[in-house]
């Protein structure tokens, strides 16, 4: 399985250094060339490397921090995304609603990134504390996952829980993916709720 984050701001630095904090191999990629973001790729870790959008978009998943308006841009780089898992971190906060005609944000994002598996996801912590270690005092942060794909939500939990994360699945996007997104000016109810869960 390989990975990219798309996206190289304060979000995506700060999943860059939970792959790096596990040695897992994963490519970092924005609208800026690979060279810009290479120094501060090295020294989050060896095992983060930079390289350009068309050759991140190869990976097996793809996770999207980047600003929600961002979200049509990348999805026209392939023609087809199919085989391909797509984690939306996004944010729709201030977003009109007309805008997302009555739907989950990661809804939207989901249609235009056609036959890829959608999975939302870390996306409701801010970045300094999805940064942090998440195991601390012998429970793991957690971090919410919700889908329409039945089949995408396995994957990226097991891959939440090689990042030493808790994943908890919140079920649909309409349901309780809707307690982790925004509408309009108003988050959901499990944002930016800093939650552990005790290992069992």
């Amino acid at each position: 399985m390989s990975y990219a984050i798309v996206g190289f701001g304060a979000v995506g630095q700060a999943l860059a250094h939970a792959f790096a904090r596990k040695s897992i191999d994963v490519i970092v990629a924005s609208r800026r060339p690979p060279e810009a973001l290479a120094p501060q790729a090295r020294a989050i870790g060896p095992t983060v490397i930079a390289k350009s959008l068309r050759d991140a978009l190869e990976a097996d998943t793809i996770i999207l921090a980047i600003p929600f308006g961002e979200y049509r841009e990348i999805a026209k780089v392939l023609p087809s995304w199919k085989g391909k898992t797509v984690i939306d971190v996004t944010n729709a906060f201030g977003v009109p609603l007309e805008e997302l005609h009555g739907l989950p944000s990661s809804a939207i994002i989901a249609k235009a990134f056609t036959g890829a598996k959608l999975v939302k996801g870390f996306n409701h912590l801010p970045a300094a504390t999805l940064a942090a270690d998440p195991i601390v005092e012998g429970g793991h942060r957690v971090v919410f996952l919700s889908s329409d794909d039945d089949d995408a939500t396995a994957p990226v939990a097991a891959l939440a829980k090689q990042l030493g994360f808790a994943p908890v699945n919140l079920g649909r996007l309409n349901e309780g993916g809707a307690l982790v997104g925004a509408r309009g000016r108003i988050w959901g109810q499990l944002i930016f709720q800093d939650l552990f869960k005790k290992e069992q």
